[in-house]
């Protein structure tokens, strides 16, 4: 299933390219990046379900906090932080480290671990973004909730609500359907310039709602793209993106990769902590990403796809443990093994 859509993604964009004369190549380039870190993610999570994870979340780490100026257009900091990409880095960094805790039976690694991801916050504060404190603040907060018992299913089900509805208050913004009081709180958090070009975004989807005018050329026909300087040729969010370029099939593409990796958690053969830490992440880097162009980044992509696909691989080991917090204060978290594909044992 997910060969299928990641292969759709890429074909629909060369046909849109063709049809426009547009420049496939970004899109040629993300796809083959979640691709490649997935089918990584599989075989590192299957060898080493721990030390992958942890090892992912140094990576992100240190990119984020060594080269926090992935992009060199304009706005780069504001309101994202470095046009999200530096955000984004350090959810998958959070999300990695705390699903390394959650494997680990080793007591000292699992709270090294935990602190690991409390240091991932701190790092999103000294770099300016509050968009990474945020989400990663709530990816931290989501995992230490995550052994309490729920159903993965449902929980995953209002994670893709939820990225929904922070897409469609994206398009709202966009279409000025917003009262006005609130535009105006929306427009001075995201700036006029972000939010125009949404507007211009938008408009080219409306227009060429069928194939769109083409990946790669939105810098061309957008006037807000035009006069910035230097000009970046992005509108910041990846589903008004794939709208104005590809049209509402494009649109859909995207909206079916998220759909297949939520799916793939649910029928993972891994713990459920595990699983919905990892839904978590990549519905928080699915908000950053409607808001920012978090997925023009090659780092990015392949760190989302390296981190599910160690959180969908099953592990060599016959099983894996299940590490439960204390009932009690100062007592040690129970661990047991679960035989049951990361669904509780009787």
């Amino acid at each position: 299933m997910g060969a299928a859509v990641l292969a759709a993604c890429a074909v629909w964009s060369l046909v849109t390219a063709a049809v426009h004369d547009g420049r496939p190549e970004g899109v040629l380039l993300a796809v083959l990046a979640l691709a490649a870190g997935y089918a990584a993610g599989r075989i590192l999570g299957a060898l080493t379900p721990v030390a992958a994870p942890c090892a992912g979340a140094a990576a992100g780490l240190v990119l984020a906090v060594l080269l926090p100026r992935l992009d060199p257009g304009p706005e780069a900091v504001a309101p994202l932080g470095h046009a999200g990409a530096a955000a984004a880095l350090l959810i998958l960094s959070a999300g990695a480290a705390c699903c390394a805790a959650w494997t680990t039976p080793v007591a000292a690694v699992r709270l090294a671990l935990w602190l690991l991801a409390g240091v991932v916050v701190v790092a999103g504060a000294l770099l300016g973004s509050a968009a990474a404190v945020v989400a990663c603040g709530a990816v931290l907060l989501c995992s230490s909730a995550a052994g309490g018992g729920f159903r993965r299913g449902p929980v995953l089900a209002g994670l893709t609500l939820v990225a929904a509805l922070v897409t469609g208050l994206t398009w709202a913004v966009a279409g000025s359907a917003l009262p006005g009081g609130l535009a105006g709180v929306v427009r001075e958090v995201l700036t006029s310039r972000r939010v125009e070009l949404w507007r211009d975004a938008l408009g080219m989807a409306r227009r060429a709602s069928g194939l769109g005018v083409g990946p790669g050329r939105f810098g061309e026909l957008s006037e807000t793209a035009a006069r910035s300087s230097p000009p970046d040729g992005k509108p910041h969010s990846a589903p008004l993106q794939l709208a104005a370029e590809q049209g509402v099939v494009g649109v859909l593409l995207l909206g079916a990769v998220f759909c297949w990796v939520l799916f793939a958690l649910w029928r993972a053969p891994r713990p459920t902590p595990v699983v919905l830490t990892t839904g978590a992440s990549l519905t928080a880097l699915a908000v950053v990403a409607s808001a920012g162009n978090a997925l023009s980044f090659t780092t990015v992509t392949a760190g989302a796809g390296l981190l599910a696909g160690v959180a969908t691989a099953r592990p060599l080991a016959e099983a894996l443990p299940v590490c439960e917090p204390a009932r009690t204060s100062g007592a040690a978290p129970r661990c047991e093994r679960d035989l049951h594909g990361g669904r509780p044992s009787a």
